[in-house]
C-alpha cells in the first residue's frame, strides 16, 4: 500500500519563504497571504517568533534576524522596518532630518532616532537601541514623487541654509544617479526657493537637463 504523501503545512510554506527572503529581511503578515488564510499566517508567525526563528518588531511586522558569530542577533535595519510599516498601513514614509542626511552620505553619525515624515498617525517604535519615529506631516512635505527627491529636500532643510556649502553639494552630485537628478528637477516645485537653487546646481551635470524635460 502506498503511504500518504506529505502535504506541506502553512507553517512550513511560510518558513520556506522566510528562509528564501534571507537574514535581515523584514516582512508583514500580508506577504504570506497567498500561502494560507490570515489566521493561519498569524498563528504560524507567532509560532516562529516563539521559537526564535523570526523576531516580532511591531504588530504584524517581523524580521528574519541576521546572526553575528560574536554579537548574536543584529539589530533590524530601520529603513526595512519603515518600508514594512508603510506597506502594512498603506501610508507614505519619507526619511527626514539627520536620518535623511545619513542615508545620503552627508553625515557619518548614525542618529539614535530615525525620523520619518508620514501621512499616517504619529508614533514612535523602539527597535533595538534606536527609535523609529513617525511624525505626521502636511501633504506639501510628502508631495515629491521621488523618494530621493524628498530625502534631499529634507536633508538640506536639516543642514540649514547657512551650512549648505560646496562640500555638501559635491557629495550629493557625486552620490546621486542621473535618474535621481532628473527626478530632483521634476520635483523642484516642491522645494523652498533656496533649496531649489541648490537642486539646479546639483542636477546641472551631463544630460540631466534633457532627461528631465
Amino acid at each position: 500500500m502506498g503511504g500518504k504523501r506529505n502535504t506541506p503545512t502553512a507553517g512550513s510554506r511560510i518558513l520556506e519563504r522566510v528562509r528564501k527572503l534571507g537574514p535581515g529581511s523584514v516582512f508583514t503578515a500580508s506577504d504570506f497571504l497567498d500561502l494560507a488564510n490570515p489566521q493561519a499566517v498569524y498563528q504560524a508567525l507567532i509560532r516562529l517568533a516563539a521559537e526564535g526563528t523570526v523576531r516580532k518588531i511591531a504588530r504584524g511586522v517581523y524580521e528574519f534576524p541576521r546572526i553575528d558569530p560574536t554579537l548574536g542577533a543584529v539589530a533590524p535595519d530601520l529603513d526595512a522596518v519603515a518600508r514594512a510599516l508603510q506597506d502594512r498601513d498603506a501610508t507614505r514614509l519619507v526619511p527626514s532630518g539627520a536620518h535623511a542626511a545619513h542615508l545620503l552620505g552627508l553625515s557619518t553619525q548614525v542618529p539614535v532616532k530615525a525620523v520619518f515624515l508620514t501621512d499616517g498617525r504619529a508614533r514612535a517604535l523602539t527597535v533595538g537601541r534606536r527609535q523609529l519615529v513617525l511624525r505626521h506631516a502636511a501633504p506639501r512635505f510628502l508631495a515629491p514623487s521621488g523618494r530621493v527627491s524628498a530625502m534631499v529636500i529634507q536633508a538640506l532643510r536639516w543642514i540649514g541654509r547657512a551650512k549648505v556649502d560646496a562640500a555638501v553639494l559635491d557629495a550629493l552630485r557625486s552620490r546621486l544617479s542621473a535618474a535621481d537628478k532628473a527626478q530632483l528637477l521634476a520635483d523642484l516645485r516642491f522645494a523652498p526657493a533656496w533649496i531649489g537653487r541648490h537642486i539646479r546646481d546639483i542636477a546641472a551635470t551631463g544630460d540631466v537637463g534633457e532627461a528631465a524635460r
